[in-house]
């Protein structure tokens, strides 16, 4: 096994490795160095239900990250959370959801079910002994979007009604059991962009329960600056995702939208990478994360279709090693940034 750093844990997200047993995955990121897991809610990687109805279930999780000398700081339900809001639901979420959540397949019964499901997902990450939880809102409002037929204030404004309706009740299991929910921001969620962020944020009265999953790989092919979003966003980041992605644009052909193209297809005008071969400003985003005296674990979201994944993922991790490494600056926060300090 390769020495461990003392620095800022980084942990391997474990959602695209989920055709693996967890085991064989628990076994790959020990022998590469990882420190521990982001372990996702679905494969056999960490199953919600299991863990609430057998008592042995997380001991034998955490005995098992034990034996490879792994730790765990959070979990990820990123696919069940996306069905809670989401407008419409149709196969794309019969595809990704549980039977027993996407019953039969009645699209307020889905998104009732997922909801449930999510209040126990806090409460598996507290048996667990977890205190964040990763994952996505869905929408109501994703799908305008699209510039025509033109969208009214009004249904935009209960898109955000509709968030808060669905998921306070959600986060009140969260207060309940000590437990934060890390929303991801990216496309096709409630908050995909700094302005949505915002809105976000307001609709549920800026309650501490709700914070951020930064993972720039989705805000640069959008052209939002991911080191401001760190500092505008500074006391709401609960966890960070590492993904990279590179922007090609400048033929003439391929537009921020991708065209329906397949990923890894050529003629797409994006597609995430492994980190450090995109266009996201690494260094930059490190220092900001110093800034704002970020402690928590670095986790990399390996997702290159380009690339093999038993290739990319040590390379990612030797790449966040180095900067992890990264000095944090002696003038504080507000000091740096504008403040008075």
């Amino acid at each position: 096994m390769t020495e461990r750093t003392a620095a800022r844990p980084v942990t391997l997200f474990t959602g695209q490795w989920a055709d693996l047993p967890f085991e064989e995955v628990c076994r790959l990121a020990a022998d590469w160095g990882y420190d521990g897991l982001e372990i996702a809610c679905w494969g056999d990687h960490f199953e919600v239900d299991k863990a609430l109805a057998d008592d042995s279930y997380v001991p034998r999780k955490l005995e098992m990250l034990r034996k490879y000398d792994l730790k765990v700081w959070t979990i990820s339900n990123h696919l069940v959370g996306q069905a809670v809001c989401d407008h419409p639901i149709d196969e794309r979420h019969q595809a990704i959801l549980p039977a027993r959540i996407w019953g039969d397949g009645e699209a307020e019964g889905v998104r009732r079910r997922a909801a449930e499901e999510m209040k126990d997902t806090a409460r598996a990450a507290a048996r667990l002994g977890v205190r964040t939880v990763v994952g996505f809102t869905g929408s109501s409002i994703w799908h305008l979007v699209a510039m025509f037929p033109p969208v009214t204030p009004g249904m935009v404004e209960r898109g955000y009604e509709d968030f808060a309706e669905r998921w306070n009740p959600i986060l009140d299991v969260f207060d309940a059991e000590g437990v934060r929910f890390a929303h991801e921001v990216h496309p096709s969620e409630i908050a995909y962009d700094h302005h949505t962020t915002v809105r976000t944020l307001e609709a549920i009265g800026h309650r501490p329960a709700f914070g951020l999953n930064w993972d720039p790989s989705h805000m640069v092919w959008q052209d939002i600056d991911p080191v401001n979003f760190l500092l505008d966003f500074s006391d709401r980041i609960y966890h960070v995702d590492c993904k990279d992605t590179k922007v090609r644009t400048r033929d003439g052909r391929r537009g921020r939208l991708s065209s329906h193209l397949p990923w890894a297809d050529l003629r797409r005008s994006w597609d995430f990478v492994s980190t450090g071969r995109g266009d996201v400003p690494w260094e930059d985003c490190f220092r900001a994360l110093n800034a704002i005296g970020y402690d928590g674990p670095i986790s990399i979201e390996w997702e290159d279709a380009g690339m093999d994944r038993l290739q990319g993922a040590p390379e990612s991790l030797a790449y966040v090693r180095a900067l992890n490494a990264i000095t944090p600056p002696t003038t504080s926060f507000d000091a740096a940034f504008g403040g008075e300090g």
